[in-house]
Order: C-alpha cells, then sequence, then structure tokens
C-alpha cells in the first residue's frame, strides 16, 4: 500500500467488512493526525514531572535516600490531604495569600507609571537613576532586619518587603520595555500627527506590554519567595510558618506539603499573568 493513502474497514455488500483507501490528506486522516498531535502537546510537559515524582516515590522506598528526611511521594500527598481534611493549610494560605496580592498590586500600581515615566521622560530618568542604581543591587531580604526595626514585627513589615521586592523587576521591565520600543512605530505616529499623550497611550504602552509583563512575572515569583522567607520570622500563621513549625516539630512530611503548596501557588500565578498577558497582547503576530 502506498505511504499517501491509508487503509480503513467499511461494510461489504454482503455485510462483511471489506478495506477502504483513505486518500492522504482526507478530512479523517487529519482528524486522527490533530488529535494525535493535541495528545501529545498535552502530555509532553507531564512527562519529566511524572518522572521526577515516580523518581521521588521510589527512591525513599529502595533505600536511596533516607526516607525520614524524604518521605515518599504518596505519603506527602496523604499530609496535603490531612492539612487540607483539617484546615490548616486554607488558614496558612489565606494568610500568605493576603499578604503576597496586597504587597504585589501595590509594587505594580507605583512600578508601572513611575517606570514608564523615567522610560519616556529624560529629566525623570536622569533624576531618578543614581537613587535607582543604590537599591536595585540591594537584596530584599537583606533589608528584612531593616524593616522588622521600623515596622515591627507584624503584618505591615511583611508587606513592605514585598513591595520592596516586587517593585524592581517590574519598574526595571518597564523602563527597558519603554526605551525599546520599535523607533519606526513612534516616528510613523508622529507624521499622522497623533498628540503625545495618545502617542504614548496607543503606540508606546501596547508595544511595552510584554517586556512589562516579564517583569511583572518575575514579581509575582519574588513575592511568594520573599514572603515565605519573611514568614519563617516572627510569624504566627503563613506557609512559610507552617514550613519552619513543620521542621522544629520533625513533621517532614508536612514540610514538603508546604513546599507543595508554594509551588502550586506560584504556578497559578503565573498561569493567570500568562492569560492576561495573551489577552493584552493579542495584537501581536506570534501570539
Amino acid at each position: 500500500m502506498s505511504s499517501t493513502s491509508a487503509v480503513l474497514t467499511k461494510p461489504g455488500p454482503d455485510g462483511h467488512a471489506e478495506p477502504a483507501v483513505v486518500p492522504a490528506g482526507s478530512p479523517v486522516r487529519s482528524a486522527g493526525r490533530r488529535t494525535v498531535a493535541l495528545v501529545w502537546r498535552v502530555v509532553k510537559p507531564a512527562v519529566a514531572i511524572v518522572a521526577f515524582l515516580a523518581l521521588w516515590e521510589i527512591a525513599p522506598r529502595v533505600g536511596l535516600v533516607d526516607e525520614v528526611f524524604l518521605p515518599p511521594f504518596t505519603t506527602v500527598v496523604g499530609a496535603f490531604a490531612d492539612l487540607i481534611g483539617d484546615g490548616r493549610l486554607a488558614d496558612h494560605l489565606a494568610a500568605s495569600l493576603s499578604r503576597a496580592l496586597v504587597g504585589f498590586f501595590v509594587a505594580v500600581a507605583v512600578a508601572v507609571p513611575l517606570g514608564a515615566a523615567i522610560g519616556w521622560y529624560k529629566p525623570v530618568a536622569d533624576l531618578s537613576n543614581p537613587i535607582l542604581e543604590v537599591f536595585r543591587n540591594t537584596a530584599a531580604l537583606a533589608l528584612l532586619p531593616v524593616f522588622i526595626l521600623i515596622l515591627g514585627i507584624g503584618e505591615t513589615s511583611k508587606v513592605a518587603l514585598v513591595i520592596y521586592a516586587c517593585t524592581f523587576p517590574i519598574l526595571l521591565n518597564t523602563i527597558s520595555g519603554v526605551r525599546t520600543v520599535d523607533p519606526l512605530l513612534v516616528k510613523s505616529a508622529r507624521s499622522l500627527g497623533l498628540p503625545t499623550h495618545l502617542l504614548f497611550r496607543k503606540v508606546v504602552l501596547p508595544a511595552a506590554v510584554p517586556t512589562i509583563f516579564t517583569g511583572i512575572r518575575m514579581s509575582a515569583a519574588s513575592s511568594i519567595l520573599v514572603l515565605i522567607a519573611a514568614e519563617m520570622v516572627g510569624a504566627k500563621a503563613g506557609l512559610g510558618y507552617l514550613i519552619t513549625a513543620s521542621q522544629l516539630n520533625f513533621r517532614i512530611p508536612d514540610m514538603y506539603a508546604g513546599i507543595i503548596a508554594i509551588s502550586l501557588v506560584g504556578l497559578v500565578f503565573n498561569g493567570i499573568l500568562v492569560s492576561i498577558e495573551r489577552r493584552l497582547s493579542r495584537w501581536r503576530a506570534d501570539r
């Protein structure tokens, strides 16, 4: 049989099945290829994850690592389910999310307009660059003791630390996005007589959206990571507190369950932001 056709069956005159040739490029064969491609697209990202989880499950059971310090994945899943069942995970998750989201949204509200102004107006850039260079190279966690001394050990210091950690990735990417807009777009808009404020709103900002969202996604990850570290010091609730308390009380499965919860929160954050970016960047040819 030629490679350009496929063999299926169809009922013959006597009721028995007989071969039927389906030419290449027919709707049936095209649909089959699309189905296979769709299934592979769904399965492909999961292969590495399944392999990792299988290794996690097998390694402690066969003695490659100490089961006390790295319980099998199924044991951690059981602890995760217990945390959900007794409501502890929901309480810690709510505490962490409230702090992270407040800090993140404040950072976005401050950093995007400020970054756009610095990227678009040279006098603003000349005035702000020296102080930006000082603070952009100062790690957020290095300032945790300062925030605690000034703002106390409560919620305010944790939210302020998240704002600080989230601001600079958004700010720097916004500046870069505004400054790297294709000059031909700007010249074309100016040649059409577009006023400056409309030029900025209709041309510059939409063209800078992908770069801005790169910074926003980086900040979303930073908001979780920095907050978890802050919650390990002086907090009574939150995923960071859950991990630290579980380690100190030698509830190792609970500790890993908290780490998995952090990973899931990060994945959800990133998925939401990617979806928003795609909606705002539908004009791009590669979207």
